[in-house]
């Protein structure tokens, strides 16, 4: 397929795909696509799965993927307006009766300590739908008090205690830090800035996917492109972190990007892959068939580190 034939067919997708296409391919903001998102199509699938009582599932974070916490991850995805009032109620709640006697969101096990990634995850989604800062500012310090020697964070830091970051962990923290300061937050910024870039290092310095010690793949699992990605690192969703982050290309990402390239099928698109186990609201693209989603993903990482 052309490019011109591969974007006519990204833009024959759910209205939140053919918003993204429009302003991260073409060039074009279109708002009155991005507003449609909540009434119609996907967004309108996932709002509709909510509980009377303002989450979905049956607690902040379980049954995965259906929870509160994953559902307002998928729809910050489809990237629907962050002013939506029903997902502003669900916030409202989130910060006041799911906080940890550690500042963090959610409590989880007998231990009631917060975790790490999902701390991480958090952030992302409540400086994404705008949230107040003092109210977030608990959430920062717990996530910033967890970091680890070596750069990085890992969920187990305040659990089992660990020496070594994770790759799962630390994206999940960069991307809550990239929606804190894409939202003009200034909150220990210096801190948080030092945490990025240290962090940003640690999953170079595993060439997004070796070990630093043997060079061997961490996990074959990282090689393999799901969407939605929920907390497991890929090599997809790490290109596409420092892509969205405007991060200098650097030899390290180099294998990571001819693999995605090898992805590609002979039409020009990225297949979707079985998602994670677990219970789905739906099924946005069958596994085995083209994926407008990992199609788009994949292009706007290529389209920055090989056209900008």
């Amino acid at each position: 397929m052309s490019n011109e034939e591969i974007i006519s067919w990204l833009l024959e997708g759910d209205v939140s795909i053919q918003y993204q296409v429009y302003r991260d391919l073409l060039g074009e903001d279109k708002p009155e696509l991005r507003n449609q998102i909540p009434d119609t199509g996907w967004g309108k699938q996932f709002l509709d799965k909510q509980n009377p009582d303002g989450y979905w599932g049956y607690s902040y974070y379980q049954p995965k993927w259906i929870s509160t916490h994953y559902t307002l991850l998928d729809l910050k995805y489809l990237q629907i307006p962050p002013d939506n009032t029903i997902i502003q109620k669900t916030l409202e709640r989130v910060l006041k009766d799911e906080k940890g006697h550690d500042g963090g969101i959610l409590p989880m096990g007998t231990t009631k300590k917060c975790d790490v990634c999902v701390n991480g995850m958090a952030l992302q989604l409540l400086t994404y739908f705008q949230q107040n800062e003092e109210d977030l500012k608990s959430v920062v310090d717990f996530i910033l008090s967890e970091k680890v020697g070596d750069g990085g964070f890992n969920c187990q830091s305040n659990r089992q205690g660990c020496h070594h970051s994770s790759l799962h962990t630390t994206l999940s923290v960069l991307e809550g830090f990239f929606e804190y300061l894409n939202n003009g937050y200034t909150y220990r910024i210096k801190d948080i800035l030092t945490a990025k870039k240290s962090s940003e290092e640690f999953i170079l310095m595993h060439s997004l996917f070796r070990s630093d010690k043997t060079g061997e793949i961490i996990n074959p699992n990282f090689l393999t492109f799901h969407f939605p990605v929920r907390w497991f690192y890929d090599i997809f969703r790490g290109l596409e972190y420092f892509a969205k982050s405007e991060y200098p290309y650097d030899t390290r990402m180099q294998e990571a990007l001819d693999i995605l390239l090898r992805k590609k099928t002979k039409d020009g698109l990225w297949k979707m892959v079985s998602p994670y186990a677990g219970l789905n609201h739906f099924i946005m693209e069958k596994a085995g068939t083209p994926s407008r989603w990992n199609t788009l993903r994949a292009l706007r990482i290529l389209s920055y580190y090989f056209e900008t």
